[in-house]
C-alpha cells in the first residue's frame, strides 16, 4: 500500500513538472505581463474610436477593440492620458491606433495616433 501511495505521489510530481515546461523542456512562458505595469515597447497597438475628450482632466472615453497586452475585450471605457500627449489635435469620432497600459489600478493611453 505504501509503495502505491508513493508511486502516485511521484507520478503527480512528474506530471506537474511536465505541465510547467514547454515541449523543449524550458519553463512555459505566459502571454500576460509579469506585473501590472507594462513597458510601452511591450504593448501592442489597439484600435478605437473617440467618444469623449476631457482635455482638462487628461482623459479620453474610447470605444476600443481588444487590448491584447491587458487581456481586455472590446468595450467603451475611460482612459487616463500620459503626459505629453496633446489632446487638442483629436476630435470626437476620430478613429485611432493606441497603446494602453495599466498602472496603479488605472488604465492609461501611452501612445496614440489617428488612423490613416
Amino acid at each position: 500500500m505504501k509503495s502505491t501511495f508513493f508511486a502516485l505521489i511521484a507520478a503527480t510530481v512528474l506530471l506537474t513538472t511536465a505541465a510547467d515546461t514547454g515541449a523543449q523542456g524550458a519553463p512555459a512562458q505566459s502571454d500576460k505581463p509579469a506585473s501590472s505595469s507594462v513597458a510601452v515597447s511591450d504593448t501592442a497597438w489597439s484600435v478605437a474610436e473617440i467618444r469623449k475628450i476631457d482635455a482638462d482632466a487628461g482623459k479620453l472615453t474610447l470605444k476600443h477593440g481588444p487590448i491584447k497586452n491587458l487581456d481586455m475585450p472590446g468595450m467603451t471605457m475611460v482612459f487616463q492620458v500620459k503626459a505629453g500627449i496633446a489632446l487638442d489635435k483629436f476630435k470626437v469620432g476620430d478613429k485611432l491606433n493606441f497603446r494602453a497600459t495599466s498602472e496603479g489600478g488605472k488604465y492609461w493611453v501611452s501612445e496614440i495616433e489617428t488612423q490613416k
